[in-house]
């Protein structure tokens, strides 16, 4: 259902249900949420990238489990405990890279826009699906991809449940990247393993800071900013760093120019 592989300090978390393009059950989404949190855990890991199992990313959730009558209660407490997977990557310190193929629709989508890139293949297709079934968006999206592409523009991707082409995503500034279908898997472990050298606590301070930027005015932004930064100009990191500077070597970090770009 879920599988999880750790290579060079890269962790590469797979959706597996390639017959169901990827489909979410709400097992599925406890697998997920599981599996993030041994992630957070485990202090091997450096970076973590997303990707689904065969030739799609995510179709959403399991339509098979949506008919029929059910109790609205129990129904919105399945619903609380789906959202486990978003509220774990929300605090997520670690660079997530999501590789997406084929579809991501509806909470494939959603699951996409948690994390800190995404990196498409030519051939990938979002889609907030959610009113073909008359259901409201959920997993985070209505407060992760206002952030991205401002409020006009996803009332019109959810309102519309239309899809976006890969290309479209990238113009939108979804999507960071798109690359040919055969390179995805290469370029997305490229960035992981880039990002996997960085500061740990740097990028940690960084990604809260940003995840806040929102809701902090800017004299509480500059007052959080003198605190991280004092830590991170105490650090190891920054002492080799600037020890490498200094006697012209390569930097420790260097973000990886993309060749692949199709």
């Amino acid at each position: 259902m879920i599988s999880t592989t750790i290579e060079n300090g890269v962790a590469t978390l797979t959706l597996g249900n390639a017959e169901r393009k990827n489909a979410m059950s709400a097992a599925a989404l406890a697998a997920f949420a599981d599996a993030i949190e041994a992630l957070r855990c485990d202090t091997m890991v450096r970076a973590v990238i997303l990707t689904g199992a065969g030739s799609d990313f995510c179709s959403g959730g399991d339509v098979s489990a949506m008919q029929g009558p059910a109790d609205t209660a129990a129904v919105r407490r399945r619903m609380i405990e789906s959202q486990r997977p978003c509220a774990a990557l929300a605090t997520f310190d670690k660079p997530v890279i999501a590789a997406v193929d084929g579809v991501a629709y509806g909470a494939g989508f959603s699951i996409a826009l948690m994390a800190d890139f995404i990196v498409a293949s030519e051939r990938a297709r979002f889609c907030l699906a959610f009113a073909r079934m008359g259901l409201v968006p959920d997993l985070g999206a209505l407060h992760t991809l206002p952030r991205i592409i401002g409020t006009q523009r996803t009332r019109e991707l959810v309102y519309s449940a239309r899809e976006l082409a890969a290309r479209e995503a990238h113009a939108l500034g979804i999507v960071l990247e798109v690359v040919p279908g055969e390179a995805l898997g290469a370029r997305a472990h490229e960035l992981a393993l880039a990002m996997s050298v960085q500061s740990p606590d740097a990028f940690a301070m960084t990604k809260r800071l940003l995840a806040q930027t929102f809701e902090r005015d800017f004299g509480a932004l500059l007052d959080a900013e003198a605190g991280v930064q004092a830590i991170a100009l105490t650090s190891p990191y920054l002492r080799e760093a600037a020890a490498r500077f200094a006697r012209k070597e390569a930097p420790l970090f260097r973000w990886p120019r993309n060749d692949r770009e199709g």
